[in-house]
């Protein structure tokens, strides 16, 4: 049996001051991690962590919308309610694949032992699919795979793709001996009986993987293989790793005949507070296209009080440059530009106000002719003063959030040539150098916000600045 969602039970929402305007959020409810990216039928499609019937994570059910152009978004039903036998205790991560025409779902099926401890559950990987891309039906065989011996109770979070007729997924894993994170390899020819097939990635090989690795995502990117992941628990290294949990890359090669995959050492992909729980996933186009969470964890919500919490970031696209794996907005995203505020030349000594007809909802562009020397600083204020800032200066980027731990860093050794930033009623996201470092921030306004650019010394460079519908 397939379980259905109680419409009278969904949580309203009550006040939009929070809300965003071109981001992925919930009409009422809790949202995490993006689940299921992909092309289908004419649309994008994203799934989404979701619990409907409160503000507050609960048990997983999978939210869903839909895309003609990865900007706007349509909310359609819930794709996947929990308490079927497979997923008692929620529908967790997982990720889409295309077959036949028709659009494959494999997920997590979370359970409790039932002694009223959250933290002591097991997890097991089921399949749903659909013919139509909005309604679903669980395979009557699940679950397609159950934990290996040697496994810690986290198994979750399967990411599946195609490689020379066979299909792939990698499995979040902790090891029951050493307690520590790894990444399972299985292979299939009809995504619905398993092989486990090789421990791809583990703390034997790769340093400083944490006690467990959720969300991997694996792909082929300019002509190298790359695996993206969410560890728990690495340990800060100075400026580095400086969140509870972070989303960090690996750049090799895999050895499909011996399963094994020789790939650097976690290198941090976002700088930011909040980001977590990246999926990827390939547009018609031949793009690597990619969304993740803007993770709170320990951090306030405020829009709780309001009936909804949570919001996925923009899509952005993917590349490797010298062993980089850089992020940058999908092209896509200019499309919301309403019309300019500033396009120009800017020449500025000391501070400028910047102008914005809606400053809630806004693009910034500053590009510098040649990397800059000095101290240059873009600050988002509210009525109690500076409440985030991008300051750079010596080779690096400092992003500051007024309160408690506050400061996240970034080396740019090549200078800072140029700057993008989109703001969203609670959200920022900034992109140094085309991409080559980002920071994802929440940030919560106390009344109407301004903005300023301040620099020490007299610098020219060329500013746009965007209301964006």
């Amino acid at each position: 049996m397939t379980q259905e969602i109680d419409k009278t039970k969904l949580i309203h929402i009550t006040n939009d001051r929070y809300r965003p305007a071109y981001h992925i959020a919930t009409n009422g409810g809790w949202l995490n991690d993006p689940n299921g990216l992909c092309f289908y039928k004419g649309y994008y499609h994203v799934f989404y962590q979701y619990h409907p019937y409160s503000a507050e994570w609960g048990p997983m059910h999978w939210g869903h919308v839909r895309s003609k152009d990865l900007i706007h978004w349509e909310q359609l039903p819930v794709a996947l309610v929990p308490g079927d036998p497979e997923d008692s205790g929620g529908c967790f991560s997982g990720s889409a694949i295309v077959k036949d025409d028709r659009l494959y779902l494999i997920y997590t099926g979370h359970h409790y032992y039932g002694d009223g401890d959250l933290d002591h559950f097991w997890e097991n990987q089921n399949v749903a699919y659909s013919d139509d891309g909005i309604h679903f039906t669980k395979y009557e065989g699940n679950p397609v795979i159950s934990a290996p011996d040697d496994n810690a109770q986290d198994f979750r979070d399967p990411k599946v793709w195609q490689h020379d007729g066979k299909y792939y997924l990698v499995l979040g894993s902790r090891e029951k001996k050493t307690n520590h994170g790894r990444i399972l390899l299985y292979q299939s020819t009809d995504l619905l009986h398993w092989e486990q097939v090789g421990t791809m990635f583990d703390t034997k090989t790769v340093k400083n993987t944490g006690k467990m690795l959720e969300c991997p995502d694996f792909f082929h990117l300019n002509g190298q293989d790359v695996l993206l992941c969410s560890p728990m628990g690495l340990e800060s290294t100075g400026k580095n790793f400086m969140n509870l949990s972070q989303v960090c890359y690996s750049i090799g090669q895999l050895d499909y005949a011996n399963c094994q995959f020789n790939g650097s050492d976690l290198q941090e992909l976002d700088k930011g507070h909040n980001f977590y729980a990246t999926q990827t996933f390939e547009t018609p186009d031949k793009r690597r296209v990619m969304i993740a969470w803007t993770s709170p964890f320990n951090e306030e919500m405020p829009e709780k009080a309001d009936g909804w919490a949570g919001i996925l970031t923009i899509p952005r696209e993917l590349s490797i440059v010298d062993g980089h794996l850089y992020n940058k907005p999908v092209r896509e995203m200019k499309k919301l530009r309403a019309h300019p505020d500033l396009d120009g030349e800017l020449t500025i000594d000391g501070t400028t106000k910047l102008e914005m007809s809606d400053p809630q909802h806004s693009e910034f562009n500053f590009a510098f002719p040649e990397a800059t020397d000095g101290q240059l600083s873009w600050q988002l204020n509210d009525s109690q003063g500076a409440l985030l800032s991008i300051t750079y200066r010596d080779g690096e980027v400092v992003l500051n959030r007024r309160g408690q731990d506050g400061k996240r860093y970034a080396s740019v050794p090549a200078g800072i040539m140029n700057l993008r930033i989109f703001v969203d009623t609670s959200s920022v996201e900034v992109f140094i150098n085309n991409g080559w470092v980002s920071f994802t921030d929440r940030y919560y306004a106390d009344g109407p916000v301004s903005y300023q650019l301040t620099s020490d010394h007299q610098i020219s460079l060329m500013a746009e600045n965007y209301a964006l519908k």
